[in-house]
């Protein structure tokens, strides 16, 4: 049977408009807050070293607010796991992006990293915290994911988006397979990167047993026009 599709709001944008004027307009704490009680089921950070959208900070003020699902994303540098290790958060997401990424542009190569993932792994899963790890929509990936002992992958859609948006109904296909791999090796699958109100439900629709997609850039984009209540009710009923 396929499971229930849980939405987890990425709010990094909401930080971004606030640090543009040095204030605390929009409140992060507040907006996460909301996005929940519209029926959002996940709240996803993604703080990056110099801090230029979520702060560390950010991440310790919104722990006692999330009660859904509470996502941490991002490269498990020495700073990083350590925050992750004080607010513990349903789940971490590790995603191997340099520092100076604009935004996650690539899965790991959890063959050549394995024994580093392992490591870091270990010592969430060791804390209470699961464990996903960003993927590419690669056979040999998925299978060297599993020898991490992470508990879910992160299909990483860019790829899948850009696709779609060319009009090619082909473009979930190598998701198709490496979901259907994931589902063998009893691996989680969640997914996220340029998922919008216009490919969600096709992406679904392929991918079996899909647990969870983070959105944040489109969702953000959307409800300028649309409402955040409104596009979160949107996503939900896509998913479903």
């Amino acid at each position: 049977m396929d499971y229930m599709t849980k939405l987890s709001v990425n709010i990094n944008k909401i930080a971004t408009l606030r640090n543009s004027r040095g204030g605390d307009v929009p409140n992060v704490v507040q907006f996460a807050k909301d996005v929940q009680r519209f029926g959002a089921e996940g709240v996803t950070i993604h703080p990056r070293p110099d801090e230029r959208h979520i702060r560390y900070q950010d991440a310790r003020d919104l722990k006692p607010e999330v009660y859904t699902e509470y996502n941490i994303e991002g490269n498990p540098i020495d700073s990083f796991i350590d925050l992750v290790l004080e607010v513990k958060p349903t789940q971490v997401t590790l995603v191997p992006d340099a520092i100076d990424a604009i935004t996650s542009n690539a899965g790991w190569d959890t063959i050549k990293n394995k024994d580093f993932l392992m490591d870091v792994i270990k010592e969430f899963q060791n804390n209470g915290i699961r464990t996903s790890i960003f993927i590419d929509p690669v056979l040999k990936q998925i299978e060297g994911a599993k020898a991490t002992g992470t508990d879910r992958i992160e299909l990483y859609t860019e790829a899948f988006a850009h696709q779609y948006d060319l009009g090619d109904k082909n473009a979930a296909k190598p998701y198709t397979k490496a979901a259907e791999l994931a589902n063998k090796l009893d691996l989680g699958i969640n997914a996220g990167h340029d998922l919008s109100l216009e490919n969600i439900e096709f992406f679904k629709d392929n991918i079996s047993n899909l647990l969870e997609v983070s959105i944040g850039h489109s969702l953000i984009a959307e409800s300028l026009y649309l409402g955040v209540e409104n596009v979160i009710q949107m996503y939900l009923h896509k998913l479903k």
